[in-house]
């Protein structure tokens, strides 16, 4: 068969000695001009923007924003919520022309701003300096559901 196991019985253990900062070896101090990484080498790297410069129908520009901006001012009647923020905006696009196309849902089919809601959006966003033409599909797969909600909505609504 197989050893008995052995049980041994110690009264404390030893902890391991403990790193020091004092006992750190400092590495060789190189230059700039060497690339030498910086304390902090992500400082400015969300700061950069594309190269070829800002497209202003693409997702950071000025007309691109614009549009959230404004659909970030359309409220749910029946929640204290932005409909960006919900999550009802699926997806935008804005073309070269100032044409743009908002893909949406609502909480539910039966929703009772189901026949003015898209109107509303497609005026509100027509309206933005720049749009000269604005499209508004409604969309009901997938469907909605809260977790497609922001966490400012969650927050606002008590859910986190």
């Amino acid at each position: 068969m197989s050893d008995p196991i052995k049980v041994e019985e110690v009264e404390t253990v030893q902890a391991p000695p403990r790193a020091k900062v004092s006992d750190a070896v400092e590495p060789a101090v190189a230059s700039a001009a060497e690339g030498a990484r910086q304390r902090d080498y992500l400082a400015g790297f969300l700061a950069q923007q594309p190269a070829g410069g800002e497209a202003p129908h693409e997702p950071g520009g000025a007309l691109y924003e614009g549009v959230i901006d404004a659909l970030k001012e359309i409220y749910d009647p029946e929640i204290p919520v932005n409909i960006y923020d919900l999550g009802l905006i699926y997806a935008v696009e804005v073309t070269d022309a100032g044409q743009a196309t908002v893909t949406m849902t609502l909480t539910t089919p039966n929703c009772p701003v189901a026949e003015s809601m898209p109107g509303e959006v497609e005026m509100r966003v027509a309206a933005v300096p720049g749009i000269a033409f604005a499209d508004v599909n409604l969309v009901w797969d997938p469907p909605w559901d809260p977790q497609k909600m922001s966490d400012d909505a969650k927050l606002e609504l008590g859910m986190l």
